[in-house]
């Protein structure tokens, strides 16, 4: 995927084992924020970072979500376990990496995605996206950084 390709539909299940599909989210941006595993130091980061994120994501009309391929149960557990109680992460267990594929994210060597922000917008075609070293921890400041400037210049994403 590209920047402008849209997005396909996808629906999948969070930690709570409630439904999270991307269609259903109108008029506003969805941040996908794709991480390899779940109990690993630079995922806990990344989506505790997206958890503390979430007021000012909100202020600027934007629904993110943390994915990876682990299940149901190992992302509640890890959610209990950081403390993320607002931040939905979706398991792209089955089938395995299904969303990561068919985005091209998916890495085939390790079996899990790479890590990577992708910002949907209201159109859901992909308006900014950033591929990350596995060991680094995204920061969710280029991405409201990048909505803030968008707009100031008069574009609507």
């Amino acid at each position: 995927m590209q920047l402008g390709d849209i997005v396909p539909d996808f629906t999948l299940k969070d930690q709570n084992n409630e439904d999270f599909n991307l269609y259903d989210i109108k008029d506003k941006l969805v941040l996908l924020s794709f991480h390899p595993l779940a109990w690993t130091g630079v995922c806990a980061k990344q989506m505790q970072s997206l958890e503390s994120s979430k007021s000012e994501f909100d202020d600027l009309n934007v629904t993110a979500v943390g994915v990876s391929v682990d299940t149901i149960p190992s992302k509640k557990a890890w959610a209990e376990n950081l403390g993320i109680k607002d931040t939905p992460l979706l398991a792209d267990f089955w089938p395995h990496g299904a969303l990561a594929k068919s985005l091209g994210f998916f890495n085939e060597d390790k079996g899990v995605s790479n890590r990577v922000n992708v910002l949907v917008g209201k159109n859901k075609e992909i308006v900014f996206m950033k591929i990350y070293e596995m060991s680094t921890v995204p920061n969710f400041d280029e991405i409201t950084s990048f909505i803030k400037k968008e707009r100031k210049k008069g574009r609507e994403l």
